[in-house]
Order: structure tokens, then sequence, then C-alpha cells
């Protein structure tokens, strides 16, 4: 679970603290969008009153000069948004002359926006400020009418209403962001159940695989990238298996191979060194057994060797132009009265044509001898072995073909894997195939298996033939 506590962290230094920063960030820039909206409205409605009024005093000032001071102490007075707003009447020195809700303000006012008006020469002033806990904005529009009493028009506007639909804004898009926060911690919590998890199953499945316990499997939840990694776990642990079995098979197998021939060199060895009367005939077939099952630990520990160059890549080839008809004859002539002696028959007709292959000689009779020796050991007395040899341009087919208990369809497809053995109860190490097999290959050639159980089995060896 140390996989999937380090996943689950990155995801949340990276993914969740950044999408925590950008919906602060949008929190931060919807505030000040949305203050900075209203305030704006609020400013372009005065002046949009200040620009109806602003008219109605330059007609003032047309139409009856004489009762300027009394159309603008109406117009104040009667300010139809005085509900909303307060509307005051300045005078160039700064005194406020009359006010739409009819209350006298003091005498030293804090005006900074008429003021500012004023100084500047701008034909507006605008000013925000708390009075008594109300956050107040206030805008001043110099009058286009020179009078002596009415210099400005001065609209004073409290935001504590604004300001509260700014907060509930403001509430409502954090509220929004809240929830898409929830949203985000939901589904990654699905989906460190649904990947992190299963990550870390893996892992701790991978461990327990890697100290020997092949038998362990992943249980596949779901048809995806995870689903087709279980499925690749569970297939190694199996194939893990399937050559830990074979590699215990192996060991098994050789164990008894070394045994069996070394227990007869030693039984022999010992019959021959007890006899006194030194008789020819038991020294003549004591000695043969030991010469023979010496011959036969030999082999065997030369496919050991050779499969290990195999593996390692050190397994060349001393390859020259040869006749692989003549080599193939003379691994045939090897077994001839083997054949014999255990009651089997031999069908060889030694083709007259000349099959030059361009090869090692060596291994290629090693493989003849490999194959031909099992075509031996998988059949039994009364058995036939057929040995053919077809001539193509451009390849050599040979066929070695046995009638005996031949290989399963179950166990076809692994025989020529390394330490697979398909019937145990017949003698061999289970890596001469996969040695022959290898041997071909580097040739350019090919080996086929086809066999049938009960039937027996052919053995098709293909090379690239050369120009005699």
């Amino acid at each position: 679970m140390v996989a999937s506590n380090k996943i689950t962290r990155r995801w949340i230094l990276n993914s969740f603290v950044t999408i925590l920063l950008i919906l602060i960030s949008v929190i931060i820039i919807s505030s000040i969008a949305i203050r900075s909206f209203f305030y704006s409205s609020v400013r372009s409605e005065i002046l949009s009153r200040s620009s109806v009024h602003t008219t109605l005093l330059e007609t003032y000032a047309a139409n009856s000069p004489a009762d300027y001071s009394n159309e603008v102490r109406g117009l104040v007075e009667g300010f139809e948004d005085k509900d909303k707003m307060e509307l005051m009447a300045i005078s160039p020195d700064g005194r406020v002359v009359i006010t739409s809700s009819g209350f006298a303000p003091p005498d030293n006012m804090f005006m900074p926006d008429f003021e500012s008006a004023m100084l500047a020469g701008e034909r507006t002033g605008e000013t925000r400020y708390s009075l008594n806990g109300e956050n107040v904005l206030a805008v001043t529009v110099l009058s286009t009418v020179s009078s002596e009493e009415i210099a400005a028009l001065r609209y004073a506007v409290s935001l504590n209403k604004i300001d509260q639909q700014i907060i509930l804004f403001i509430s409502l898009i954090t509220v929004i962001c809240l929830c898409i926060l929830l949203f985000v911690i939901t589904t990654s919590s699905y989906f460190i159940n649904s990947i992190v998890l299963p990550v870390g199953k893996v892992g701790e499945t991978a461990r327990r695989i890697a100290q020997g316990d092949f038998n362990v499997r992943l249980k596949k939840q779901n048809d995806d990238e995870i689903g087709e990694l279980c499925d690749t776990i569970n297939d190694m642990a199996e194939e893990l298996s399937q050559s830990e079995k074979m590699k215990n098979d192996f060991i098994s197998s050789v164990s008894h191979e070394l045994r069996t021939p070394l227990t007869a060199i030693k039984g022999w060895a010992e019959t021959l060194s007890t006899d006194e009367g030194t008789d020819p005939a038991l020294l003549y077939k004591g000695m043969h057994v030991i010469i023979s099952e010496t011959e036969r630990l030999s082999q065997m520990v030369e496919e050991l060797l050779d499969f290990s160059r195999i593996q390692s890549g050190r397994f060349h080839l001393v390859k020259d132009h040869l006749d692989i008809i003549a080599e193939l004859s003379d691994a045939v002539l090897m077994f001839t009265e083997r054949i014999k002696r255990e009651q089997m028959t031999l069908i060889y007709h030694e083709p007259d044509d000349l099959a030059m292959v361009y090869g090692d000689r060596n291994r290629l009779r090693q493989v003849f001898i490999n194959i031909i020796d099992n075509a031996i050991k998988y059949s039994n007395p009364g058995d036939t072995i057929t040995i053919e040899v077809g001539i193509s341009p451009g390849r050599v087919i040979i066929s070695i073909q046995d009638t005996g208990c031949g290989i399963s369809e179950a166990d076809l497809p692994k025989i020529k894997a390394k330490f697979y053995k398909a019937n145990s109860t017949r003698r061999g190490s289970g890596i001469g195939l996969a040695v022959a097999d290898e041997i071909i290959s580097q040739h350019g050639g090919t080996l086929e298996i086809k066999s049938k159980e009960q039937q027996g089995t052919t053995v098709l060896i293909m090379l690239p033939s050369v120009e005699k």
C-alpha cells in the first residue's frame, strides 16, 4: 500500500491543491468583478440622474433667471428618488444650501468629492466613505449655470443594500465552488478506490510472486487498463508457475537420469573389482555397460552445457559446406543396431543425390541423434521408425517419423520449451528438443513437430540448401 499512498499524496499535492487554488482565484476575481459591477452601476445611475438635472438647471436659467433659486429648491425638494439617495444643492463656498431629505446638515460636512471637483476643475468628483458605520458613495456634479447661490449638485447614496447584494452573490459563488470541491473530492475517492487501490494490490501481488508464491492471483474488477494489467500479472504468475514446475521436474528428471547410470557404473565397478576369477564374458559385459552409461552421462552433460551456452548467448556455430544426407546417414547408422535390439523396424533409404547445406557438421549431427533417440525412447517393441529426405529447390526436408506413444494435444505446443517433458515415464532431461530447435533456427531453418496421442510423432527438419 506504500505505492498507493505515494500516488494519493502526489494527487493531493498536484491536482487537489491546483483545483483549490483555482477555485480560490475564481472567488477572489468574481468578488472584485461583482463589486466593481455593482458600484459602477450605482455610479452610472447617479450620472444619469445628474445629466437630467443639469439639463433642467440650464432650462431654468434660460427661461426664468429671476426664479432660478426657487426652481432649484423645488427640484431638490421634489427629487423623485429621495428614498434611494439624497440630493443636495451646494453653494460656491461649500455650504449645503438645501437637501432632498429636508434635514439641515452640519456646517463642516465632510465633502472631499466637492473639493476635488472644484480644485481639479473637473465636472464631477467622487468619494466613498463610512458614515456612522454606513458605507456611502457621494458624487458631486458641478453646475454648468453660473450662479452665486448654487455651484453644484451632490448625490449621496447608501451602499449597505448594494454590499448585501455583493455578499449574497459572493456567498453563492463560494457555495458553488465548495460544491465543485466536494464533487472533486468525491470523484477522487472513487478514483482512489478504483485505480490507486488496485495498483497497490498489483504491487503487493507482484511482491508475493517475486518471493516465490506463484499461486496468487489478482481479481479483475474492470475491463480497462487496470484489468489488462491484472490479466498480465496473472499470466505472468501462470507462466512462472509453469516454469517453476518444469524446473522442478527437470531437476527431478536430471537427478534420476544421473542416478541411473551412476548406479549402473558403480554396481559394475564393484562387481568387477570383487571378481577374482576375472571371467572374460562378465568383464566384457561390465565394461560395455560402464562405457555405455558413461557416454550417456557425457551426452547429458553436453546437453546441459549447450543449453547454458544458449541461455547466455555464447552458443556459436562453426559453419562449412557439407552434405546433409551424409551426416544424417551417419546418425542413422549409430542407431541401427539399437533399433534392432529393441525389436523395432527402421525404414531408411539413403538418397543418391547430394543435398548441400551451409552449416555446422557436429551440431546438425547432434540434432539428428537427439531426434532419432527420442523416436526410439517414445516407441515400443514392434513400432516403426521411418526416416525420409525430400529435396526441393532452395531447401532440404528431413522427416523422422515413429509410431510410438505420441504427444497429447495439450502438450504439443509446449514440447520445445525448456525443461518440458510431455511424458515423465520416459528417460530424458527435457532440454534436448530446445537445444535442437535453437540449432536449426541458427541455421536459418525450422523444426516442426506433428503428433497424435497413441498414433506416433513426426518431426520435420527444414534447412536452406546451397548450390552444389
